[in-house]
C-alpha cells in the first residue's frame, strides 16, 4: 500500500510540474520585457511567480489576493503597488498581468541594489524594513521568509544560488567608465 501511495505521489508530481510551469510560461513575453527593462534575470522573476501565485491571476474565479492584501502574479501589497505604479506611469489594475509584473520586477531590482542577493528575495517576501531590522539583529526573520529565500533563492552551493556575473557586470559599468574618464589625461593644459 505504501508502494501504491509514493507511486501515485509522484506521478501527481510529475502532471503537476508541466502546469506550473505553463501557467509561468504564459506571461513569458511581460517576464522578458520586464527582465530587459529592469535588468532583474528571467529566473528570478519566475521563481519569485511562482512562489507567490503559481503564475495564477484568478483563484474561484476570482482575481488572486493574499490574505494579507498582495495582488496579483507578483503578488504585490497596495503600497508597493501604488508606489510602482506611480513611478512607472502604469495602469490602475494592480491584477492586470503586465502592469503587475513590471512592477514587481522593478521592486525586486530596487530590493537587490538595497539588499545584494539573495537578501533581495527576504526584503521582497517581509518587507524591506522588517529585513533591514532582521540585517540589524533588532527582529526576527519570520519563519515563512526564511522558507521564502530557500525555496526562491536556494541553499548555498546550489546552481539556482548564483546571481548571473553580467548583473553584476551591469551594475558596475558606470562606475567603471566614471573611473575611467577619472584616469585619462587632460585635453587641455594651462601653461603659465
Amino acid at each position: 500500500m505504501a508502494a501504491v501511495k509514493i507511486a501515485l505521489a509522484a506521478l501527481a508530481l510529475l502532471a503537476a510540474s508541466p502546469a506550473e510551469a505553463q501557467s509561468v510560461d504564459r506571461w513569458r513575453p511581460y517576464i522578458a520585457e520586464a527582465s530587459a527593462r529592469y535588468g532583474v534575470p528571467v529566473a528570478w522573476i519566475e521563481r519569485v511567480m511562482r512562489a507567490e501565485s503559481g503564475g495564477r491571476t484568478t483563484l474561484d474565479g476570482r482575481p488572486i489576493v493574499s490574505r494579507a492584501g498582495a495582488m496579483g502574479l507578483m503578488q504585490l501589497m497596495p503600497g508597493t503597488w501604488a508606489d510602482m505604479r506611480a513611478r512607472l506611469g502604469l495602469g490602475t489594475d494592480p491584477h492586470a498581468p503586465r502592469d503587475n509584473i513590471l512592477a514587481g520586477t522593478y521592486y525586486l531590482r530596487l530590493m537587490y541594489d538595497r539588499f545584494g542577493y539573495p537578501g533581495l528575495f527576504g526584503a521582497y517576501n517581509a518587507g524591506p524594513a522588517r529585513y533591514s531590522a532582521w540585517l540589524a539583529g533588532r527582529s526576527d526573520l519570520p519563519g515563512e521568509t526564511r522558507a521564502y529565500m530557500v525555496s526562491v533563492a536556494g541553499r548555498r552551493g546550489s546552481s539556482v544560488a548564483a546571481p548571473p556575473v553580467a548583473l553584476f557586470a551591469a551594475r558596475s559599468r558606470p562606475i567603471a567608465e566614471a573611473e575611467a574618464r577619472e584616469a585619462s589625461p587632460p585635453i587641455f593644459f594651462i601653461r603659465r
